[in-house]
């Protein structure tokens, strides 16, 4: 329920993105997008977005940079979050999106605390998800295409292999020339993604509970 609320919410803002005129829309991202800079100074840089500026980690969530980058994280919401919904409860989901969000927000200004590139997009808080996934359900079959067959391998492998590769191409974003030219915020994906691991290994003992008391479980197979 809280999983189609944020997927709601999200598409209702790319909406509006969409019908501002270029000029406009980069105001709005520039004001209400995550710019470490700002956070790390507390100090609004024009355009003025919410005050204090520390708002801007919540509402960066809801935004996003395009069509793929809104369907891709949505879609990873959409598989993924359900189940660690079940978990946490409605409220506690809600709670934990919004904490991983921030876990991955901070992620992204410890790398780089003086950049003035804004940070948009749920990715920080879905890369919280998918962690807590990890812990939760491990044995979880995910279907996955390896070349042209979709194969079931278990979670840990999948989302193993997942944030590997988002801690490399992190290692490659420090350099000056990469931070300078923007583009994929990897730290907001790490931060999110260890945020939700953190989190979820004080509540295995409610996962395994869920999942117990589902006949035909659909999390273990």
């Amino acid at each position: 329920m809280v999983v189609f609320l944020i997927i709601l919410i999200n598409v209702l803002v790319f909406l509006y993105q969409a019908t501002l005129p270029q000029p406009r829309l980069d105001a709005f991202i520039e004001g209400y997008g995550m710019i470490p800079r700002e956070i790390t100074s507390g100090q609004d840089i024009p355009p003025p977005g919410p005050r204090p500026v520390q708002v801007t980690i919540l509402t960066s969530m809801f935004m996003h940079g395009g069509w793929l980058h809104l369907i891709g994280n949505m879609l990873y919401l959409w598989v993924f979050g359900n189940n660690v919904e079940d978990v946490f409860g409605h409220i506690g989901f809600l709670i934990f999106y919004l904490v991983v969000g921030v876990a991955g927000a901070l992620g992204q200004i410890l790398v780089g605390p003086n950049s003035r590139i804004p940070a948009i997009g749920a990715s920080g808080a879905i890369a919280g998800v998918l962690g807590a996934y990890l812990i939760f359900f491990p044995r979880a079959r995910v279907d996955t295409l390896v070349g042209r067959v979709v194969v079931p391998l278990p979670a840990i492998y999948v989302l193993g292999f997942w944030i590997v590769l988002q801690f490399l191409q992190g290692i490659t974003a420090l350099s000056p020339e990469a931070a300078e030219a923007g583009g994929v915020a990897w730290w907001a994906h790490i931060g999110g993604f260890v945020g939700g691991l953190v989190i979820a290994v004080f509540f295995r003992g409610r996962a395994a509970s869920v999942v117990g008391s589902t006949p035909g479980s659909p999390y273990i197979r």
